[in-house]
């Protein structure tokens, strides 16, 4: 079990925190979905600082188990609300984030599983 959260939880730190850094160096490829799902450029910068709060409370969470929780907690609410952006312009592209969903999903499962 210990083995399993380490390292889905670092898997879950690594892709939200390279696509914090995606979002908040100005890449292209956010502007564009942000666009395509008529979100406000504005806001890319903030999305990108959500990611990196939470790459960095899953990390902060083997330390402080709660962290970890809340952390993987407010990353699902993230990707909920993503797929409610993707949907709500009629995306069906939804594998990216069908893979970012489920890693945190794990992610907290197993951070609930091991620490509760």
């Amino acid at each position: 079990m210990f083995a399993a959260y380490i390292t889905v939880t670092a898997v879950a730190s690594v892709f939200t925190g390279f696509a914090a850094v995606i979002y908040l160096i100005g890449h292209d490829y956010p502007k564009a979905q942000a666009d395509m799902k008529r979100i406000p450029r504005s806001w890319v910068p903030r999305l990108g600082l959500l990611l990196a709060a939470g790459s960095a409370g899953l990390l902060a969470g083997f330390a402080v188990p709660v962290a970890g929780t809340l952390a993987a907690a407010g990353l699902v609410l993230y990707f909920i609300g993503a797929l409610v952006a993707h949907l709500r312009v009629g995306s069906r592209n939804l594998l990216g984030w069908a893979i970012f969903f489920v890693t945190v999903v794990a992610a907290l499962a197993l951070n609930v599983a091991y620490h509760w």
